[in-house]
């Protein structure tokens, strides 16, 4: 099935993104970490995509190397060969992490495991690779997997997108939705039509009363409950002691797309709240 078509079918479940890969049990960005999500059921692995000192794309979320690796180098001056001779630590990383037998993957391995199984969020630290991740998805056969996605809030923004070369490869939108701006930028985002937007909002009543609109453009809602600052009061570790307060909440407000750092216990509360 395209990833389109996935998003836009009105009898799935809620899709589960494992953010980083199902990182609790494996290196975050690891090969092992794209496996476990496949295993543990998430329905997209959302991934981030650098390039080397040599000209290849891998898979890595900080600029340097310390958290994941415990080396204080920046991750892109390092040739791919380099950067595959050393182990990550485990899970997220930090000093008291313990290294593993996992290295640092190529965007190429790891559309290899994707292809066919998973759909795969690229969030790409320089979006100037737009053109050139499409390339590599396409070369791959896994255009049809994974999305590039960048914000989308002004018309400069838009112009932006509009100047990829990204046939065959979905395009998520980000962007804020605020009460008294909502179908301003609605009419901008109807001009590229994204399958999906990933966004944030003033109030949960501003998606909620506007679920009309967002149906009738054909997109999606993504929404972020990571514990980090912009995920504001949506947080997993809320959602982990009241899921019915967050993961509830959202998903009656309409949105139908979460990335999270828990994909096994949201796994476990779509399941209950279907029977």
């Amino acid at each position: 099935m395209h990833y389109k078509d996935y998003i836009a079918d009105p009898n799935r479940n809620c899709a589960i993104v494992a953010h980083r890969g199902a990182w609790h049990g494996a290196p975050e960005n690891s090969l092992a970490a794209i496996e476990r999500a496949i295993t543990v059921g998430a329905d997209i692995v959302e991934l981030d995509v650098r390039k080397s000192a040599d000209g290849v794309l891998f898979l890595m979320h900080d600029d340097t190397l310390l958290r994941m690796a415990g080396i204080d180098r920046e991750a892109e001056s390092l040739t791919m060969a380099e950067l595959q001779a050393i182990p990550l630590r485990e899970d997220d990383g930090g000093e008291r992490r313990q290294t593993t037998d996992q290295r640092i993957p190529t965007l190429k391995q790891a559309l290899e495991i994707i292809r066919g199984r998973i759909f795969a969020d690229l969030d790409l630290k320089d979006r100037g690779l737009f053109s050139e991740v499409a390339t590599c998805a396409r070369a791959m056969e896994a255009a049809s997997f994974v999305d590039l996605k960048t914000s989308v809030m002004t018309r400069q923004d838009l112009d932006w997108v509009r100047a990829q070369d990204i046939p065959g490869v979905s395009f998520m939108a980000m962007a804020r939705f605020d009460e008294h701006g909502i179908r301003d930028r609605m009419a901008l985002l109807s001009e590229i039509r994204p399958f999906m937007c990933e966004i944030r909002f003033d109030r949960l009543e501003t998606i909620a009363d506007n679920r009309d609109l967002f149906r009738e453009a054909g997109m999606a809602l993504w929404m972020n409950t990571l514990n980090q600052p912009g995920s504001g009061e949506w947080r997993d570790d809320q959602a982990l002691s009241d899921p019915d307060s967050i993961w509830g909440r959202l998903l009656d407000a309409g949105i139908s797309v979460f990335q999270t750092d828990e994909p096994e216990a949201l796994k476990a509360y779509v399941t209950a709240r279907r029977t």
